[in-house]
């Protein structure tokens, strides 16, 4: 595929790369028990905040699969948002791989497209990316 780096290794484990904002999310999906480890920790212990975790779990229950399938998570770049929508991505399209019937379900509900809004770099002459200097009438 283009951009995403999907590819299946083996028989049992399936692999989904996301990226959102400056955070990359590498996810093996494989069948299982419903565990989920993100950076060797479980996903309550690295997402405190309720909302990024129920973005992280949104293509599993979207698919019918939470409980079903374990999901290992290597992740770094960014900030805690952009790390669970990175996860979110990536966890879509290695269910994709896993079952290529989930992709209508997945691709109705907007999983699988990549979000391209990055930062604005700052431009010379310039505070930030379009802040000025601040104006001094004396």
């Amino acid at each position: 595929m283009s951009e995403a780096t999907i590819e299946r290794r083996g028989t049992d484990d399936f692999l989904g790369t996301g990226r959102r904002k400056s955070s990359v999310a590498r996810v093996r999906v494989r069948h299982g028990g419903g565990q989920i480890l993100i950076n060797e920790r479980p996903l309550d212990e690295f997402f405190r905040n309720e909302q990024q975790r129920e973005a992280a779990l949104a293509p599993l229950k979207a698919t019918g699969v939470l409980g079903q399938v374990d999901v290992v998570i290597r992740i770094h770049g960014g900030g805690l948002t952009g790390q669970a929508d990175a996860c979110k991505l990536g966890i879509a399209r290695a269910l994709k791989v896993m079952d290529p019937e989930l992709e209508p379900c997945l691709r109705s509900e907007g999983l699988l497209t990549r979000d391209a809004r990055m930062k604005e770099r700052k431009k010379y002459g310039l505070r930030g990316a379009r802040r000025g200097t601040q104006f001094s009438k004396r």
